[in-house]
């Protein structure tokens, strides 16, 4: 009988082993992305901050997959997920985006689909109905909350609606401890973690998981100016840059959400 469970054991680790390496070989591509030379340097530099790998990983991104990057703006993480999907998948920029940056390499981004993402004017025209694999949305959830709850639920039932069932939204933002009063516009830059899932349930997601890959106990949410008093920002100038430094990039949240 012991025999027999330790065999088990081995044959479980040995699966658990082969699985695990087949994931890292299902993300070679991801890797090559990340360290594609189109990438800016100043971005480059901000990975042990970012985390992307760990991060994409974590919300379960594959190369096959449609998935909509809300409000991309300058693009950091575009330069990542725009070489990844080129081939197999599709990449959605849901609003704002540097017009400069798709220009820039029409070889790394002239697959990247434009879409229509406007929250304070509810203008939703980003994908159809069912039929997007994974959103991600990238520190833009503070941005929503002076909308007020109901609007910021509306943008939450938008991207509910674009996904498939079992489809996926990967969020990450400045988190603002618990215990630290929420203003109603979130005019720090940072949001309480209970308050996006909250927003994200009212919409019918299911919270799967969440991971500390971003998270960075030395910030304590407390700074003159908010979040952009840190780097890559520093808006304080010279005023206590050292200890901003010191501190480095914001407190994040990682949060998985499902489409049941």
């Amino acid at each position: 009988m012991k025999s027999f469970i330790l065999a088990a054991g081995l044959l479980a680790c040995s699966l658990a082993g082969l699985a695990q390496a087949a994931d890292v070989a299902d993300d070679a591509q991801l890797r090559t992305a990340i360290a594609g030379k189109h990438r800016s340097g100043t971005n480059v530099a901000r990975d042990s901050w970012r985390h992307p790998y760990e991060t994409l990983t974590f919300f379960g991104i594959k190369p096959t997959m449609t998935v909509v990057e809300l409000l991309p703006e300058g693009g950091w993480y575009t330069e990542i997920l725009a070489p990844y999907l080129r081939q197999d998948g599709k990449l959605i920029s849901a609003g704002l985006i540097s017009k400069t940056l798709l220009e820039s390499n029409p070889a790394v981004y002239d697959k990247v689909v434009r879409g229509a993402f406007s929250p304070p004017k509810a203008i939703y025209n980003f994908a159809p109905a069912n039929s997007v694999d994974m959103v991600l949305t990238f520190r833009n959830v503070h941005n929503f909350v002076e909308l007020g709850d109901d609007k910021v639920k509306d943008m939450f039932k938008a991207l509910y609606t674009s996904l498939k069932p079992g489809g996926m939204l990967g969020v990450t933002d400045h988190r603002l401890p618990e215990a630290m009063p929420q203003d109603a516009s979130a005019t720090s830059g940072y949001v309480h973690e209970s308050y996006v899932i909250r927003m994200a349930e009212s919409a019918g997601f299911r919270l799967v998981g969440k991971s500390e890959i971003n998270a960075n106990p030395q910030d304590k949410a407390d700074h003159q100016g908010g979040v952009w008093a840190l780097p890559p920002t520093l808006t304080n100038g010279a005023v206590e840059r050292d200890k901003y430094l010191a501190i480095g990039e914001s407190d994040r949240m990682t949060l998985k959400f499902v489409k049941p």
